[in-house]
């Protein structure tokens, strides 16, 4: 399944504002970054008032051919880290720029696909993109 358009990452000065500016997380298969939304805080305004104004969380997927020079491979991994995605989209705050970079450990065999994604959820919970539960 794919992201909605709205819910992609999709243009190069996008991807370098989240590239410069936000979080980085590192484990073993991906890196993470993530860029914070950009909200003017009043205190007059609840956080459920404020999580309606910011707009949809953004994700974007960055794999080389560096990982494998086969594009059925890659494009494979790709589709793993989308569908994981989407099905946890509804837990992700939103507001949040996040670009997924895949390292070339992830195209190993040993690279079992159930610890690839569990290691796509801890960098989400650790940089507090999705919420810790399910």
């Amino acid at each position: 399944m794919a992201l909605p358009a709205s819910n992609r990452l999709k243009s190069r000065k996008d991807f370098q504002a989240v590239f410069q500016k936000g979080i980085r997380r590192h484990g073993t298969y991906l890196t993470l970054r993530a860029l914070r939304p950009s909200t003017a805080k009043e205190p007059s305004l609840d956080a459920a008032k404020t999580s309606l104004n910011l707009a949809p969380t953004r994700i974007g997927i960055s794999i080389s051919t560096k990982v494998s020079k086969r594009a059925v491979v890659r494009n494979r991994i790709k589709r793993q880290i989308t569908t994981a995605l989407y099905e946890w989209l509804a837990d992700i705050a939103p507001g949040w720029q996040i670009a997924i970079v895949v390292k070339p450990t992830a195209a190993e065999d040993k690279c079992d696909r159930q610890q690839f994604l569990q290691e796509l959820k801890q960098l989400l919970v650790q940089t507090e993109v999705l919420n810790g539960h399910s």
